[in-house]
């Protein structure tokens, strides 16, 4: 057989194979995806338990209530770079991106007095550009993601320092984006959500079920069907009723879960995210199939834009300003790809959960919360942090069968 026609057979068995096999690849796809609950949810357990037991008011609803708006930017980010991650791509510049974003939010709201809305929704478009334009660079020209992102880091950082001028930070008092931290919900509004969250939950979780049964794929027990939808309201219901204990439910965690729950859907039940964990697990067979990589990837960056600059006004209403060092100069890019990395997606592409992105961040969060409240110096947080994160790509790599991913 010929090169060629050798080449054409392997790619109509590929496209038959994909055609025949979409439906229940996913199906186990999302059973992949629970099923990374799992490491991530044992080191939080670990990390809670540790600290509860040596600093007793780390387990106190004032701190967990901080702890949680402490994560929320972190948290944003890493849902954007998970994205990036499914692809096997990376992205460096969404810190700078973050904070380009915020401060030119910051200048339209106090130095021209803009209505904090639509100074928000120009930011949030902003970010979408900023992130299109480097997708575009790397569908399109194929210049590596490293190399783009990190020159649009540098670049990104000279122009957050130009928008924020020579002081390099700007006050943030417009109550809109305030607000956006600040409010907490009433306690029964709070119960009521999370008889949704786990209603929605279960619906979920057994409408998988019953798909896994359509196409005679093996089911689960009952005991871990209905153990997990358990498991997943106590845990609910104990978030809220800690958090009620304190102030409330804050607005900007359901937010924060709305969109994710967004991102979840749009990453593990639409076309656009079967094309994403394609490409990521062997770009050439989805090339072959008739996906288009460089549309998947320019969409992929444009999402790691938008939580970008979601996160930049998380930020900008946490701190109440916009500074270099709160967004460009700090640890806020390495925490957000960390935490996507510690929870469970694969920098080799093709794996991972944008809901394990947040608690990945949660992870981050209370190990850094624990060593504040244990007086740590900031060289420890550093070195468990890096320690961590170490961990978590060993294990990945390891499961990878020497970390090549099969490439």
């Amino acid at each position: 057989m010929q090169p060629d026609q050798a080449i054409k057979t392997e790619a109509m068995q590929i496209k038959k194979a994909s055609t025949i096999s979409w439906g229940q690849r996913f199906v186990m796809m999302r059973e992949s995806r629970f099923g990374a609950f799992g490491p991530v949810l044992l080191a939080l357990v670990c990390i809670w338990a540790y600290f509860g037991i040596t600093e007793p008011v780390f387990l106190s609803p004032r701190n967990f209530y901080n702890l949680f708006m402490q994560s929320a930017v972190v948290g944003t980010i890493a849902v954007g770079i998970t994205v990036v991650l499914l692809l096997g791509d990376i992205d460096l510049s969404a810190a700078a991106t973050s904070g380009v974003c915020a401060a030119l939010m910051a200048v339209l709201v106090t130095n021209v007095g803009m209505w904090g809305p639509l100074a928000c929704l120009i930011a949030i478009v902003l970010g979408i550009v900023m992130g299109t334009t480097q997708g575009m660079l790397i569908a399109y020209i194929g210049i590596p993601s490293f190399v783009v992102t990190l020159a649009g880091n540098l670049g990104f950082q000279g122009l957050m320092l130009k928008i924020l001028g020579i002081h390099g930070a700007i006050n943030m008092r417009d109550p809109f984006v305030r607000g956006i931290t600040t409010v907490a919900l009433p306690p029964a509004l709070g119960w009521a959500l999370a008889v949704v969250f786990v209603a929605v939950f279960a619906w979920f979780s057994l409408r998988r079920q019953a798909r896994r049964r359509a196409i005679g794929l093996e089911l689960d027990t009952p005991t871990a069907l209905y153990g997990s939808i358990a498991f997943f309201a106590v845990l609910a219901l104990a978030a809220v009723w800690t958090l009620n204990s304190y102030r409330g439910v804050p607005l900007l965690v359901v937010l924060l879960i709305g969109m994710t729950a967004l991102l979840g859907w749009v990453t593990t039940s639409t076309p656009f995210g079967r094309m994403l964990f394609a490409v990521g697990g062997n770009q050439e067979s989805a090339r072959r199939v008739g996906i288009s990589v460089q549309r998947t990837r320019v969409a992929a960056f444009g999402i790691v834009g938008l939580m970008a600059a979601i996160g930049g006004i998380v930020g900008a209403s946490r701190y109440a300003s916009v500074s270099f060092n709160a967004f460009a100069g700090g640890p806020l890019l390495l925490e957000a790809i960390g935490a996507a990395v510690i929870g469970g997606t694969s920098l080799f592409g093709g794996r991972g959960s944008v809901w394990n992105a947040l608690l990945g961040a949660l992870v981050i969060g209370s190990l850094g919360n624990g060593l504040d409240l244990s007086g740590a110096s900031a060289a420890d947080k550093l070195m468990f942090s890096g320690a961590i994160l170490l961990l978590a790509v060993a294990i990945d790599a390891l499961s990878r069968g020497g970390g090549n991913g099969g490439r």
